[in-house]
């Protein structure tokens, strides 16, 4: 999963996105309207934390001018405001949630998953390849009918890998949908690693993940 927090509060923001990382939740943050636009510009994202007060104006214009332009990306609205007319008033617009400040991080956590599993559900996408299904509004996989123990990101990885069933992906790709643009310290190599966890929990099925010098990786059905 990938989010944006738009929220200008620079230490709420980074101690939210630490925490959302332990979580295996990529988490890039935007301190302004501009910076926020400048995210969404290059890059996808599965929900959005928008804070309504920001320095170049209000989140709900943000809001208000997503879902004129028909995009229905999950969005949690953070509020200092409490009066049932400010809470209703987002949900008008088009907030799928709410969640008052000062909150648990905890419940940040539990409701951006909700969303987002909700948003799946309603596009009832789950992913078939041979023995392999991933549920993506369950962020689990079966083989044979058997859980595969994934952590979030390995999870993350087969997903996109399975959205492109037979293409080979580069590294570049796969590393900017596992980490955020705050991850520097994360080398894009790391994306071997992962591709190793998932070979080694798909082995002795017909499930393989290939790999093409100097073009990437891909998932397909041997034979």
């Amino acid at each position: 999963m990938r989010v944006l927090m738009v929220e200008d509060a620079a230490d709420l923001a980074e101690t939210v996105a630490a925490r959302l990382a332990r979580a295996g939740i990529v988490c890039d943050l935007a301190g302004s309207l501009q910076a926020a636009q400048d995210f969404r510009a290059v890059q996808k994202y599965d929900a959005l934390v928008l804070d309504i007060n920001l320095p170049d104006g209000s989140g709900r214009s943000l809001l208000r001018d997503m879902r004129a332009a028909g995009d229905r990306t999950p969005v949690l609205m953070l509020t200092a405001l409490i009066s049932v007319e400010d809470r209703v008033g987002a949900l008008d617009l088009g907030a799928d949630d709410y969640l008052v400040k000062p909150f648990d991080q905890r419940e940040l956590e539990a409701r951006l998953r909700a969303l987002v599993r909700r948003e799946a559900a309603q596009k009832g996408d789950r992913i078939v390849l041979g023995p392999l299904a991933f549920s993506p509004a369950e962020r689990s996989a079966t083989l044979d009918d058997r859980r595969l123990d994934l952590t979030p990101r390995e999870a993350a990885l087969l997903e996109l890998l399975l959205r492109h069933e037979g293409q080979y992906l580069n590294k570049t790709r796969l590393y900017d949908s596992l980490y955020g643009f705050d991850d520097a310290d994360v080398g894009v190599n790391a994306i071997e690693l992962y591709v190793a966890r998932l070979r080694k929990k798909l082995a002795d099925s017909p499930v393989s993940i290939t790999t093409q010098r100097g073009v990437g990786y891909r998932i397909a059905l041997d034979g």
